[in-house]
Parts: C-alpha cells; sequence; structure tokens
C-alpha cells in the first residue's frame, strides 16, 4: 500500500506573501528562493515526491526545509553556520579594508580580489564572499551630475505643471534634435535569425556619413513632427528655425472653438541654437509659441528624449544602411508607422518629487 502523502505544511501569518516575493525576486539568492518554492509547495499539499521533481532536488531535502520551516518559520530557511575552522578575518574587516583607498605603489584605482586578497593573505573566494556578502561591488561605478540652475525649482514646477495638467485649449510639443545619426553599413551580410540562433553582424562597419533628426513630440496623442538634415550647419539656428516653420505649418489650422489659433507650448533644452537672437525674434512674431525650457542639465525631463530611445532601440541601433539618403528613408519610413500606432505619453513625477531628490549634496562640487 502506498504511503499517505504529508499533510499541507501550516504556514504563520503574513509568511506566504514574504515567501511568494522571494520566489520573485531578482536580489534574494536563488537557494533561497528555490527553498521558498519547496515550502509553498508543501504548504498546498504538494506531495513532497512531487516537489522535489518540481524543484529539481531530492526528497530529503524537501523533507529537510518542511521540517526546518516548522520549527523556525522564516528564519530556519537561512543558511546555518558551516561547520568547519573558524575565520581568521571576518567580513566586516575585508569590507573596512576595500573602502580604503589602495596603495598609490599599486597604481589601481580600485580593490580586486586577487590584489586585497594578497594584501590581507587570504584567498581571492574570502574576498568574494564578503563583498557579496556586504554589496560590495569596487567594479562599478556610477555617474551624477546636480542641476546649477539658479532657476531650477520654478522650471521643473513649470514643466512638470504643463505634463501633469495642460493648459486648455493648447497643444504640449516636446522639441529636440538627436544629431549625429550614422549610416552603418555593415561588411559582411547579417546573418538572421533562425531557431535556436540569434541574429548576427559582423564588428566591423563602414561609416555613409551623418543626419541630424529634428522632432516635436505632441505628449497628448503620440504624434511626431519630424524634419531629417544632412548634417548639422556652422549655423545651427538656421535649422532649428526651419523646422519651427514646419511645426507652425502643421499645426496651423488646428483652432479652438472660437476659431482662434491654439497656443503651442514648446518644451526644449537650453541648446544655445534653441536661445539664439533670431529663434527670439521669430518667437516674438508668432506668439501663440510659449516656450518652456527645461533645467540646466536635466534635458531628461523634455519627454521627446524618451522618443529618441524608441527610435534608437528599434530602427537605427540594428539597422543597416548603405547611405545617408538611406538612413533618412528608413527613419521616417519608422516615423510614418509610429504616427499610424502613436499613443500618450504619460508623466507621473510630481515637482515634490523630482525636487527632493534633486537638491545637491553638501559634499558635491560641480566644478570638479
Amino acid at each position: 500500500m502506498a504511503n499517505r502523502p504529508a499533510p499541507p505544511l501550516v504556514l504563520r501569518d503574513g509568511d506566504r506573501e514574504e515567501l511568494e516575493r522571494w520566489t520573485r525576486s531578482s536580489t534574494v539568492p536563488a537557494s533561497a528562493a528555490k527553498r521558498a518554492r519547496i515550502v509553498l509547495l508543501a504548504a498546498d499539499g504538494v506531495a513532497n515526491a512531487r516537489i522535489a521533481e518540481l524543484t529539481d532536488v531530492t526528497a530529503n531535502t524537501v523533507l529537510s526545509w518542511r521540517g526546518r520551516y516548522e520549527e523556525r518559520g522564516l528564519r530556519g530557511l537561512g543558511d546555518l553556520p558551516r561547520p568547519g575552522r573558524p575565520r581568521e578575518l571576518d567580513h566586516r574587516t575585508i569590507v573596512a579594508e576595500t573602502l580604503r583607498p589602495p596603495p598609490k605603489k599599486l597604481g589601481v584605482t580600485h580593490w580586486s580580489t586577487r590584489l586585497l586578497g594578497e594584501r590581507l593573505k587570504v584567498s581571492n573566494g574570502t574576498i568574494a564572499r564578503a563583498w557579496r556578502a556586504y554589496g560590495i561591488k569596487p567594479w562599478k561605478a556610477e555617474s551624477f551630475r546636480f542641476s546649477t540652475d539658479p532657476e531650477l525649482v520654478g522650471k521643473v514646477t513649470d514643466i512638470c505643471g504643463l505634463y501633469l495638467a495642460p493648459p486648455q485649449n493648447a497643444i504640449v510639443l516636446c522639441v529636440d534634435e538627436k544629431s549625429q545619426i550614422q549610416a552603418l553599413d555593415r561588411t559582411v551580410p547579417i546573418l538572421p535569425m533562425q531557431e535556436g540562433r540569434i541574429e548576427r553582424r559582423s564588428h566591423d562597419y563602414y561609416r555613409h556619413g551623418t543626419s541630424t533628426l529634428f522632432a516635436a513630440l505632441d505628449i497628448a496623442t503620440g504624434q511626431v513632427t519630424a524634419s531629417l538634415k544632412k548634417r548639422h550647419r556652422h549655423q545651427d539656428f538656421l535649422a532649428f528655425l526651419a523646422f519651427l516653420r514646419q511645426i507652425e505649418r502643421t499645426y496651423r489650422d488646428v483652432v479652438d472653438e472660437a476659431g482662434d489659433p491654439v497656443e503651442l507650448h514648446l518644451v526644449m533644452d537650453n541648446y544655445a541654437a534653441h536661445k539664439h537672437a533670431n529663434v527670439r525674434g521669430w518667437l516674438a512674431q508668432h506668439p501663440r509659441f510659449v516656450v518652456h525650457f527645461t533645467p540646466t542639465h536635466a534635458s531628461w525631463m523634455n519627454l521627446v528624449e524618451v522618443w529618441f530611445g524608441i527610435v534608437e532601440r528599434q530602427a537605427i541601433r540594428r539597422g543597416v544602411f548603405k547611405s545617408v539618403r538611406d538612413l533618412n528613408a528608413k527613419i521616417r519610413a519608422f516615423i510614418d508607422g509610429w504616427n499610424d500606432r502613436s499613443h500618450s505619453f504619460v508623466w507621473t513625477k510630481t515637482a515634490d518629487q523630482i525636487l527632493a531628490k534633486a537638491n545637491r549634496s553638501t559634499t558635491s562640487n560641480p566644478r570638479h
């Protein structure tokens, strides 16, 4: 007669949600996620033998983690102290040494496991385990930049208000240019994707010139008005003026209920061509255009940058272009397709949320 399956494991209050979080999290170790899955399956009444099959462990392992959870709850799913000789150097000492800069005589900017291991007379594996335990990653570095704009608060508040509560009878357009788009052609034909194989391409390429993409994104509809130039001219503002005239023609017939042309609110960065005297003069002659500048070093607040990222990923990065004309034609084809399937761009952060992170740390130095 077959043995009866073990009764379902009874979970403590709130443990199911935490265990399910372990199975979904990318930061929880794989071993802990597997233990959580074992306990959850046991709580659902799945037989131990079946749990062993589903989690690729032995039945004894399933029984062990069931028992550990019954005795100590979530704490029982952690690793027990390993047997053997005690550590001669604890992790805190290793981390403390890691946080000190290496000696100048080594000529390195940061520690490696082998360099630090030689200094502390331990194995590089010991160093690696200490770094993992404390989340130390000396080989990585990130950059940041604080805005030095004296009108930071006002500009952030203005643009966030424009995105979150657009004016009545007005269109909000995010305007910018993506320059130096290279027309790259591979030296050999691309090998297309096949079953079991990803697309492959040669590392080397031919350059056939560059193009500049001007774009105005209507955040309410996602529609894009665009223009392509073969290259940036010596006087960049001339190309930008031509694009402003194109925007004016595109929205010339858009009127409000009274038959008056709707206002066009332009969100732009602080590029010199956008503030040229000729550009300011043209805008003064066209009062329906209202300009909103992003803060210095905060062009990420311009939503057209998000759209430029989409163009780069979906049409340019993996494209093959025989000439600048070919590049421009394929970008125009993408824009036409985009406008057929466009969607609104929704801004979610308030000005207060942004400014709470934008306050400069007292240790930063924008001049370095």
